[in-house]
């Protein structure tokens, strides 16, 4: 338990960062967020509990591929943002467009031999 608590507070404590980070400079604070810092804290504690490098392989390889279709998100948002949308129904918008392509992600995926 004490374990899972140490991981939340590390990924709290990273979210809070980067969150004051961009307050203040939105252009650093979007480059720390474009770091896999989430993926390599998985990444890690993936390892430190099972030490298995086969899973830890896929999951890495997965997590390429799941990025794809969450990117036109962030090209979607400004667009809706800079056009007068709400911000949480530009939200919304870039949350289902991204929803749809990580299902055709899981459909399509398999057949071009990719293992989700």
């Amino acid at each position: 338990m004490f374990y899972l608590i140490i991981k939340a507070a590390i990924s709290g404590v990273i979210i809070a960062v980067v969150s004051e980070v961009a307050r203040r400079n939105a252009g650093f604070g979007a480059l720390i967020v474009s770091l896999p810092l989430v993926s390599i804290l998985a990444m890690i504690w993936l390892w430190r509990e099972t030490r298995d490098p086969v899973r830890l392989a896929d999951h890495a390889g997965a997590t390429f591929w799941y990025v794809l279709p969450s990117m036109p998100m962030f090209l979607l948002l400004p667009i809706l943002l800079k056009r007068g949308m709400p911000f949480y129904a530009a939200l919304g918008a870039g949350c289902l467009l991204t929803i749809l392509l990580y299902g055709a992600m899981i459909l399509i995926g398999p057949r071009f031999g990719l293992k989700l």
